[in-house]
């Protein structure tokens, strides 16, 4: 009986152990394939740099002011476009505890190549040479790659003191990167009620377990296409924020935007804002005698460019507190925050009311959130209010003209804190008449091609901003940029060069003097001339046999031209080309050329392009309208010798 128990014993843990040998081995096998670049489905490689093949992210939130982020990402980078992808680096500061941080790199087979330990990680500053002093710094893998593909598992695990910035989920991780099984998720024992928001779900294969956990399987990549809109308008999104937070040692509240800019105004700008006495003294007498407010800010905002220079400051809480403005006056300089805040202190003064103004900064139009309150942002600016609108200062520039904003902050939600709160509002839209460039020449062609002009260019709006760089440039970079604008005239040559930068009406003149032999093309006793000289588009966008994504043209402008061409006397018209009128939902182009004496032709063509977002379908017909603005651009007169 005994020996019959034994058996049964050993039987039952025989059959355990074969049980668990048999459920054990696909997962053991699925984790080898992962490492074995030849595994990846060919679906996943197409336009693909890189290829996310696991990523497993938790974030356990503990408290109000504790969480914990563990993370296992396994990244097969295909070629040297992507070697970024990675991921293996992690950010941190005196409020972050790395606890675990290891990476293993191996090749196209699978094999381990490289592990790299904790040490082994390269630790440095987070941010650029031009920041003074910052908090924040990041260990990164140190890793140069001596054949492709290979593969990079990357394991983390860190304990955060500050649980306002919660990691937000993107499971398609840029452009050209494919995503073969993604997962996220949070638990929240803190207490504290936790919003979450999911953008961009409803057009990709995510599957919702509960409100905090989402994965996401053979996400194939994303090819970047001309006009793209930007990439947080179109890809998913998940994103979560504590409704009380803590901000490295600052509580805060976080129900909707108005509380929340109402904490940041009592948190972090209130008693930030003291002056020395003199400074007071100066700025109220600088202004004495200015009529309204706009005008004592004008005064103000110059005199804080004259004095001060922008650089980095990311200490404090999170990079979030502006430094005191006293500090900005003795030192002399600040960041975005800091200058923003030293202006507005003035202001305060003259009891002239404006908005420390939290936005999304760059080229790309990027929103706050208005339905969804949280640390957002990544840079500060000035909001003045001016009867029924704004104006807007870039405080962190010491050129920029007053109440210019065009190109970097312009179009755009932006939170402003006012002592009552927070609201979201829309800076300043620079409509497509106002971003003109308009120019004028007078050209001279003699009987050998040869061309000599006299050229007036003045720009506006966001053109403004395009042109007016180009002062600063040392000469010899300013004759380089005209050769790269006009870069379809061979052998130019630009003699003089004469700017009129007028910062209260925001105009930027060139006056140019440029010369180029044989422009015009000999063929016997004829010349073949291409009027539009100094404003011609070369080439259309590009074609696409099946467009996937939906485009934009996220600013409008004009463009107006007028050309005064004088012939030789010993010539005359044999052709010319045929008046020009297109107009459609994307824009207008007009362009003609009469005879306006016997010498004279008089050149003048318009070209306005609409802001607006479009489908995919709509691409080829917008391609067609640039093919057209090409082929006329390009167009030809005769000119015929009279001998």
């Amino acid at each position: 009986m005994n020996k019959e128990l034994f058996f049964l014993r050993m039987l039952n843990k025989l059959l355990l152990l074969i049980c668990f040998m048999f459920t054990s081995l696909p997962s053991m096998a699925q984790d080898e394939l992962l490492l074995q670049s030849l595994s990846i489905p060919t679906e996943l490689r197409e336009n693909a740099n890189a290829i996310i093949r696991l990523e497993n992210t938790l974030i356990e939130i503990e408290s109000y002011n504790k969480m914990v982020y563990t993370n296992k990402r396994i990244v097969t980078i295909l070629n040297s476009s992507a070697d970024s992808k990675h991921g293996a680096y992690m950010g941190y500061d005196k409020n972050t505890n790395i606890k675990k941080l290891e990476a293993r790199v191996y090749n196209e087979q699978g094999k381990e190549i490289k592990k790299i330990r904790k040490s082994d990680f390269k630790d440095q500053s987070a941010v650029s040479g031009g920041t003074l002093y910052s908090d924040n710094r990041v260990k990164y893998m140190d890793y140069t790659p001596i054949n492709y593909p290979y593969t990079v598992v990357f394991e983390t695990k860190v304990e955060y003191r500050s649980t306002a910035f919660i990691p937000i989920w993107r499971p398609v991780d840029g452009y050209y990167t494919s995503s073969q099984n993604v997962d996220y998720k949070i638990t929240n024992n803190s207490g504290v009620d936790l919003k979450t928001k999911v953008s961009n779900f409803e057009d990709y294969s995510i599957e919702k377990h509960s409100e905090t956990h989402y994965s996401a399987k053979n996400l194939k990549a994303l090819k970047y296409e001309t006009y793209s809109p930007p990439f947080n308008s179109f890809a998913p999104i998940f994103k979560a924020s504590l409704t009380r937070f803590d901000m490295e040692g600052v509580e805060g509240v976080n129900t909707n935007w108005k509380d929340f800019g109402k904490w940041m105004s009592d948190e972090l700008i209130q008693d930030t804002q003291e002056l020395p006495q003199h400074v007071i003294d100066e700025i109220k007498g600088l202004t004495a005698n200015a009529q309204t407010d706009l005008e004592k800010a004008k005064i103000v905002y110059q005199y804080m460019q004259s004095r001060t220079r922008y650089i980095s400051v990311q200490v404090g809480i999170g990079g979030w507190k502006p430094m005191l403005a006293s500090d900005v006056d003795r030192l002399g300089y600040g960041d975005c925050k800091g200058l923003t805040n030293y202006t507005k202190a003035m202001l305060d003064e003259l009891d002239v009311e404006s908005f420390y103004t939290v936005i999304y900064g760059g080229r790309d139009i990027r929103h706050i959130d208005e339905t969804f309150s949280s640390v957002q942002g990544n840079h500060v600016i000035l909001c003045l209010p001016n009867e029924s609108d704004y104006v807007w200062l870039e405080c962190t520039s010491q050129t920029a003209p007053f109440a210019y904003n065009a190109g970097f902050t312009d179009d755009r939600n932006a939170l402003i804190i006012t002592p009552e709160g927070g609201e979201i509002v829309h800076t300043k839209v620079y409509k497509t008449e106002d971003n003109l460039l308009d120019t004028k020449a007078l050209i001279n062609v003699d009987v050998t091609g040869n061309i000599e002009a006299e050229i007036v260019s003045k720009s506006y709006g966001t053109q403004y901003g395009q042109h007016e760089e180009t002062e600063a440039l040392p000469v010899k970079d300013q004759m380089l940029a005209y050769k790269d604008y006009w870069n379809y005239i061979n052998g130019l040559n630009v003699s003089g060069m004469n700017y009129s930068n007028d910062k209260d009406s925001i105009v930027f003149t060139e006056t140019l003097k440029v010369a180029a032999e044989r422009y015009a093309a000999k063929a016997g006793n004829r010349l073949l001339l291409q009027p539009n000289v100094f404003n011609r588009i070369e080439s259309a966008p590009k074609r696409y046999v099946t467009r996937t994504l939906p485009f934009e043209m996220d600013r409008g402008f004009t463009d107006t031209d007028a050309y005064e061409i004088k012939i030789p006397s010993t010539f005359e018209v044999e052709a010319l080309m045929n008046p020009v009128f297109i107009e459609n939902k994307f824009g207008i182009y007009k362009a003609s050329i009469t005879q306006t004496s016997d010498d004279t032709l008089l050149y003048q063509r318009e070209l306005i392009m609409n802001k607006g977002k479009y489908t995919k379908e709509e691409y080829d017909d917008f391609r067609q309208f640039w093919l057209e603005i090409v082929k006329y651009d390009k167009s030809k007169i005769v000119l015929k010798s009279k001998a």
